[in-house]
């Protein structure tokens, strides 16, 4: 494949038939339903469940969150990627309650929340294995309900996996595919053109993408044929494998944090985190960040979660990185400066 000069390293998937493999077919669980969307398969499993309250991660998505808040009253406890695990003083959840327990980045055990459903039967656990759908967690989760939207770790244009690992009874989709999904799709061949060096406009398969993406947002639909089609032949754990080796390779010579979800920059200041960002795509390599929290719209009101999202950045090193890529990466990450950590300290919990 020819790619064009420099290479883009980042940014949304195009669509690779070398995914495909002898090792793919059985890392789906042989019970679950496959949405459009992980947001769509959560929102159409409290329609069902009613809790009196959700609980999210303070260090989570506002935007899936918003997405949420109507369907469940919402409630914050202290999560944050810096190995400490849920705060469990500041998870207040009564029966009747759904919890949504995240494996943020990839880096958390599913022993603590063993634990902690078993001391509390009468609460309902969801998980989001979205980080890392293949990882040992979510092959060996016991909780009641789990999901992934697996378009963040997988090359498929969709698909919001929902399963449960008790044996509950699942929702199904709703209604047929939509068109973001095929608006993404297009965009995932002609990118895959344009990195084989066709006369594709980016601006065209880009703004493709950006239409699907709004289209698709929170959608409860089924997934497409082409996803549910692809992701029983994807060597995903072939996938799941390259992407940590790459994180650990510039972990060993960049300032970042390693693990199955990419690699994690953590600046001093957001101005800094923005110029090393910007450094970044002048070169081809687009990071993402992981995630905004806007203080006057919905937030956490963890003000510990919200600084580390102003100052934390997703370094991209996914299977589709080469080992020339991922030097690029270090070279450009070295030149950009600053002060960059591997890991966010932690800070006071927030109030109950």
């Amino acid at each position: 494949m020819r790619y064009a000069v420099p290479r883009e390293i980042g940014s949304e998937f195009h669509w690779d038939p070398a995914c495909l493999g002898a090792g793919g077919g059985d890392w789906l669980p042989p019970r679950h339903q496959l949405f459009a969307t992980g947001c769509g398969a959560l929102r159409t499993l409290l329609r069902r469940l009613r809790p009196g309250r959700l609980h999210v991660p303070s260090y989570f998505c506002m935007g899936v969150a918003e997405a949420l808040a109507p369907d469940a009253p919402l409630a914050f406890y202290r999560h944050l990627p810096d190995d400490g695990g849920p705060r469990w003083a500041t998870l207040h959840a009564r029966d009747g309650d759904v919890v949504l327990a995240q494996n943020l980045f990839g880096r958390d055990e599913g022993r603590p929340w063993n634990d902690w459903m078993a001391a509390h039967p009468r609460v309902t656990v969801v998980e989001d294995h979205s980080h890392d759908p293949l990882g040992p967690w979510a092959r060996a989760s016991r909780a009641p309900y789990a999901i992934a939207s697996l378009r963040k770790t997988l090359p498929v244009p969709d698909g919001g996996l929902l399963w449960s690992p008790a044996g509950r009874r699942l929702p199904r989709p709703d209604g047929r595919p939509g068109d973001g999904a095929h608006l993404k799709l297009a965009a995932m061949l002609l990118k895959s053109a344009w990195l084989d060096g066709r006369p594709v406009p980016k601006d065209d398969f880009r703004a493709l993408h950006q239409r699907g993406e709004r289209t698709l947002l929170g959608s409860a639909a089924p997934a497409t044929a082409f996803t549910a089609a692809v992701l029983p032949l994807l060597d995903a754990d072939a996938l799941r494998r390259k992407g940590i080796d790459n994180a650990r390779a510039l972990a060993a010579e960049a300032p970042v944090r390693a693990g199955p979800f990419r690699a994690q920059l953590v600046c001093s200041t957001p101005a800094e985190r923005d110029a090393v960002r910007a450094s970044l795509a002048a070169h081809g390599i687009y990071a993402p960040v992981h995630w905004r929290q806007d203080r006057d719209r919905l937030w956490s009101g963890d003000d510990e979660a919200a600084d580390l999202a102003g100052r934390m950045l997703t370094v991209p090193v996914d299977h589709r990185c080469s080992a020339a890529d991922v030097r690029r990466i270090a070279a450009v990450l070295r030149a950009a400066g600053g002060s960059g950590e591997a890991g966010p300290a932690a800070g006071p919990a927030p109030a109950a």
